[in-house]
């Protein structure tokens, strides 16, 4: 019974017209917020984001598409004053992370895959007195900026951690933790990252 009312559904539903409710959707949303960045150019931040944070401080070019779940968040600090930059033709995919106090640049034609961590910043140093402070309490502090070059390609579940330079045309295997800096045309891979081919 439950297949028959599905298909009776699809005739009634379908999923062009689908497509096209949430188009408008994503479209109307976007209109919404994007006066809330620092430069929003011709892209679509699609319903529903997890959270937007300190959006007067993030540029976004052309043709970029971050999907739903998404968080991207900058937090002002005493010692820095975070940006966040993604280039054109850039695909960020659902429920990935990308949070500055420092500095954030995604180049063009990146792509991401699903659960992203990008982070140039971490809760507090590593001392034994700061380790006794409850993380959320502890100062942000930053390692450097986070800067993705062209082309490169992110899989799934990857964490880029501050101060990394993630070279053009690299690729970055699923589960990896990136913690030094990723020369041009290479495939890395593991945790943390290590280089698995250089072309």
């Amino acid at each position: 019974m439950h297949k028959n009312i599905g298909k009776l559904y699809s005739y009634v539903y379908p999923n062009k017209i689908n497509k096209c409710i949430n188009t408008l959707k994503n479209n109307l949303y976007t209109g919404y917020i994007q006066k809330n960045f620092a430069h929003f150019g011709n892209s679509v931040i699609m319903w529903k984001p997890y959270t937007l944070l300190g959006t007067q401080n993030i540029y976004i070019s052309n043709n970029v598409v971050i999907e739903s779940g998404v968080q991207l968040a900058t937090y002002s600090t005493k010692d820095y004053k975070p940006e966040i930059h993604i280039s054109d033709n850039t695909l960020i995919r659902r429920n990935s992370h990308i949070t500055a106090i420092n500095k954030i640049r995604i180049g063009k034609n990146v792509l991401t895959g699903t659960n992203v961590l990008i982070s140039d910043n971490e809760h507090g140093e590593t001392s034994r007195q700061n380790m006794n402070v409850q993380p959320r309490l502890r100062q942000l502090v930053s390692k450097g900026e986070v800067i993705i070059e062209d082309n490169v390609w992110i899989g799934n579940n990857v964490c880029i951690l501050g101060g990394v330079r993630i070279g053009m045309g690299s690729i970055i295997g699923a589960n990896t933790v990136v913690t030094k800096d990723i020369p041009p045309y290479s495939i890395a891979a593991g945790v943390p990252a290590k280089i698995i081919r250089h072309n």
